[in-house]
């Protein structure tokens, strides 16, 4: 996991949290289920929870007996924190070849994984419009080398997407890209 994160931040246990939290904002987790993922001690991830809920980059709520945690979108960090996460997970590298190269995209989504948060080393994209098909394949490959992260991608027309669009409610999905022509 060497990354821009790993130079600034000495506990890999907070960096996972910060990708898997502020990657997504909407995204909450509690810490079983975070000690699970990245397959640490409760008593690792509950350290790091509480020294992120302590500086408020973290917010928590209970239900019931769980604590879910997420991250603090009003703290004065969170712009620059987010866009640290999506460099680390290589997504606005891919962003921009895309906009820049593909042809007519009309809306680009995370789906699956990375849209939760999690950096499993596949991206999966779902691009809607118009696409270069080779120009798509070509910068797939050369980004990967780059983020070390496969990439998977799902292009659809406005028609299919359109059909598409009822399954896509049932997954977890981030629009990451859109057109101001839409």
């Amino acid at each position: 996991m060497d990354n821009l994160l790993t130079g600034i931040i000495g506990s890999k246990t907070r960096i996972k949290l910060l990708i898997r939290l502020f990657f997504n904002p909407n995204t909450r987790s509690y810490l079983r289920e975070l000690s699970k993922e990245f397959n640490v001690s409760t008593n690792a991830v509950r350290e790091e929870l509480n020294q992120l809920t302590k500086t408020k980059l973290l917010k928590s709520h209970k239900n019931g007996r769980q604590v879910f945690y997420m991250a603090n979108t009003n703290h004065a960090l969170f712009p620059e924190l987010k866009s640290m996460v999506s460099k680390v997970m290589g997504i606005d590298q891919v962003i921009d070849g895309i906009v820049n190269r593909l042809g007519a995209l009309e809306r680009a989504y995370l789906i699956d994984d990375y849209a939760k948060g999690k950096d499993t080393g596949i991206i999966d994209l779902l691009l809607v419009g118009d696409i270069d098909q080779y120009h798509l394949n070509d910068l797939s490959r050369k980004t990967e080398r780059y983020t070390k992260r496969k990439i998977r991608s799902l292009v659809m027309n406005r028609d299919e997407f359109k059909e598409y669009s009822s399954k896509l409610e049932n997954q977890p999905h981030l629009l990451i890209w859109e057109s101001k022509n839409n």
